[in-house]
């Protein structure tokens, strides 16, 4: 198993946050696979890049047309830009940029076309992969969203998140051993914002793509959160927001846990990711801890698993009357 571990991000790609709510990008490259299954490496296709909100309409530059179909000659693995993936990129006319780093999601999702006629009817249509990265408090909340119907990838949401009860040296610690290593720490630096503001946008995107309404004050809209185990939603998103003095989100109160549904779609234990993609003979693609890229790893498990025919359902649900209660909803589980 060949692991690609991502490099260092250019501090120039950084441009300042967006506070005004109105005003927040949220890049996506909405490109449609369209050939051979799950495979080793990404095969890059022409890209149109553009962003998630319907007024932004640009097509892509020359100098990227010009790019892809060199990607697309050379089919060789990229790193993520992670400026990009926040929004933040502000090199995308700059060749040797996008030469250098990944600017699209889709390559990497790959599905067979005739292995979707025969998937299983799904009680959703959407489902958000949530892999979440921090011990003490959370440093990253990438969601990679996937259509339940078509396994096409759809859009995603990733953002570094600043601890708010830990002093700058902590943060500085924390952050070289968590990130230096991946060589990831200075863009983290760069784009980190309070896990409060990361709400507020993730509230925003998960609307524009009506999944959620604000005034309605429930969980999500014919999608679910889908998780590599209870802890993400179970334990730290609402121990997160005890640190940050706000009430967890209704949106966060039921979710699926892959494991689960792992465990009893192919009848055997599977005790992370790196235990299923190995069964499943699915490569490591990126760098593991890297949220983003153990969200995309982890939807390239549900994509396989859905086409193997797994019908994805709810396993656990948080009580409303009493937040602390979740209830697990299938009898075989891993514990």
């Amino acid at each position: 198993m060949v692991v690609f571990v991502g490099a260092a991000f250019p501090s120039s790609c950084f441009t300042s946050s967006l506070t005004a709510r109105a005003s927040l990008l949220f890049n996506s490259i909405l490109s449609r696979p369209s050939s051979s299954s799950l495979s080793l490496l990404p095969t890059f296709r022409n890209l149109s890049i553009t962003s998630s909100f319907s007024t932004l309409n640009s097509s892509a530059s020359p100098v990227e047309e010009d790019l892809v179909s060199h990607s697309h000659k050379t089919n060789r693995w990229k790193p993520l830009c992670l400026y990009h993936t926040q929004g933040k990129c502000t090199k995308m006319d700059d060749p040797l940029h996008l030469n250098k780093f990944n600017h699209s999601f889709s390559t990497e999702f790959q599905v067979n076309a005739m292995e979707v006629k025969h998937l299983s009817p799904q009680n959703m249509d959407y489902f958000l992969v949530l892999d979440l990265e921090g011990k003490v408090e959370i440093l990253e909340f990438p969601v990679v969203m996937i259509d339940a119907k078509t396994l096409d990838f759809v859009d995603s949401f990733h953002r570094f998140v600043r601890p708010t009860e830990m002093s700058e040296q902590r943060i500085n610690e924390y952050i070289e051993g968590k990130y230096g290593k991946l060589g990831v720490d200075r863009v983290w630096h760069d784009t980190a914002i309070p896990f409060k503001e990361v709400l507020q946008q993730f509230e925003i995107w998960i609307a524009h793509h009506h999944l959620w309404k604000e005034e309605l004050g429930r969980s999500l809209n014919r999608a679910a959160f889908v998780t590599c185990g209870n802890w993400d939603l179970k334990t730290k998103v609402p121990q997160q927001c005890r640190v940050s003095s706000i009430k967890t989100p209704t949106y966060f109160m039921e979710w699926i846990n892959l494991k689960d549904v792992y465990l009893n779609f192919y009848k055997r234990r599977a005790t992370g990711m790196i235990t299923m993609m190995k069964e499943l003979m699915i490569p490591l693609v990126g760098s593991h801890h890297l949220g983003i890229d153990d969200a995309k790893n982890i939807a390239r498990v549900l994509q396989r698993m859905l086409v193997d025919g797994a019908l994805l359902q709810i396993t656990a649900r948080r009580s409303s009357m009493v937040p602390g209660d979740v209830q697990f909803l299938f009898k075989n589980r891993i514990r």
